[in-house]
């Protein structure tokens, strides 16, 4: 059953370790890694990992072209969805009024829609021979459009009906990586391109470039993530395949912040080696902060929040990582599920940090500090470093 029965691999008990005392460091509380499951004997990567809103089940998207299910609070396997015959690009429980289904987007042209109290495939759509679909987002005015990011083609259907309803192909010159409709501004959709261009459409009435492209953001490279930010989502956080971050202002169509040498930055801020890559940003609606994960190619991740130049003056910077997650790992990781308020996210998590997914085929669970006392039966040498703030200090805002 390829990893998932066996207990032997999941779970591992905790050690509680101190840093040393020192004056000129804060101190630091480590923390254990609750499970650790391995998805295949094989060579598998995970891809990417969501979860429902209700947290009963997490989606996981692999490399062999499957995605399997798990259940975000105890590591269960639940069973997995098989049928693309290519590489899975995407993964979305946002599907609108079906609380049980999930889509899987693929380089095999198809998005596809699975039950999860069955694992059955129950529709799905196809994009055209010979194309590949690497994002996809559900919204639009009536909420009942599917925008599909593709091979230089911004693609809508009527998910309802499964027909399509509009093919944008004059924005783009290269594949389109993102596509995200706008949270709460429905009706506006932004795209993003191995082009280097981000590009905002409103998806109102009968969609077409002439009269529905109202900007186009010229990051200048090869784009991999996107996301939203700011008080209103009025702010897009944007990296690059070359690890570069900016911030933009979809509103005004400007870049607020350019980290050209973000890589640099954020290894300058810890001693656990050179941050090689970006694994993503997460955003705290109710801390209205912004961090960007960084990671090494021996597995460890950081969280390091963005301070951003205000109206108030002051340099633009990345802090200090304020989390640290060692040891889970033993190769890149490519995916990371918050469930602690560090993301903003409100959930019964049972004291679950996060979850995490790589290279090495391996999904790690990391505990947070308050579950500490309650998880003696769990043991790892592995650690979450975490930081503790100075109480005196005031809370920083990147916007």
């Amino acid at each position: 059953m390829e990893g998932e029965g066996s207990h032997e691999d999941v779970e591992m008990e905790v050690e509680q370790e101190r840093e040393p005392s020192s004056s000129s460091s804060a101190a630091m509380k480590r923390f254990g890694l609750k499970n650790s499951i391995q998805t295949n004997f094989g060579d598998d990567y995970v891809f990417q990992i969501v979860a429902r809103e209700d947290w009963t089940s997490m989606a996981v998207s692999l490399s062999s072209n499957a995605v399997k299910l798990y259940s975000p609070l105890t590591g269960q396997y639940l069973g997995e969805c098989r049928g693309h015959s290519a590489t899975v690009n995407h993964i979305s429980f946002n599907v609108p009024s079906s609380p049980h289904i999930f889509c899987s987007s693929s380089s095999d042209a198809t998005i596809r829609f699975w039950d999860t109290r069955t694992f059955h495939q129950v529709s799905f759509i196809n994009a055209g021979p010979s194309e590949e679909i690497f994002s996809f987002s559900f919204g639009g005015p009536a909420d009942n459009l599917l925008a599909a990011g593709c091979k230089s083609q911004v693609v809508f259907w009527d998910w309802r009906t499964m027909k399509k309803a509009a093919c944008l192909e004059e924005s783009h010159i290269e594949d389109v990586t993102q596509v995200h409709f706008v949270p709460g501004h429905q009706n506006k959709l932004l795209s993003a391109s191995v082009d280097g261009l981000m590009c905002l459409f409103d998806t109102s009435g009968d969609i077409n470039e002439d009269d529905h492209l109202e900007s186009v953001l010229n990051v200048g490279t090869s784009i991999g993530k996107v996301g939203f930010c700011g008080d209103s989502n009025q702010k897009i956080w944007c990296l690059t395949h070359i690890e570069t971050l900016s911030v933009w202002d979809w509103k005004e169509s400007i870049m607020e912040v350019n980290f050209e040498d973000a890589r640099s930055l954020t290894s300058d801020r810890w001693t656990l080696g050179h941050v090689d890559y970006f694994v993503d940003c997460h955003y705290s609606m109710d801390e209205n902060r912004l961090w960007v994960i960084g990671g090494t190619n021996s597995g460890t991740l950081g969280y390091f929040p963005l301070y951003c130049k205000s109206s108030q003056g002051g340099a633009s910077t990345i802090g200090s990582a304020e989390a640290v997650l060692l040891g889970g790992h033993a190769g890149t990781v490519r995916s990371i599920l918050p469930m602690s308020p560090l993301s903003g996210r409100i959930t019964q998590s049972q004291g679950i940090f996060g979850w995490t997914g790589g290279e090495d085929g391996r999904l790690c669970c990391w505990l947070s500090d308050e579950a500490f006392d309650s998880n003696r039966s769990f043991i790892s040498s592995a650690l979450v470093a975490k930081v503790q703030k100075n109480s005196r200090n005031s809370r920083h805002s990147p916007y």
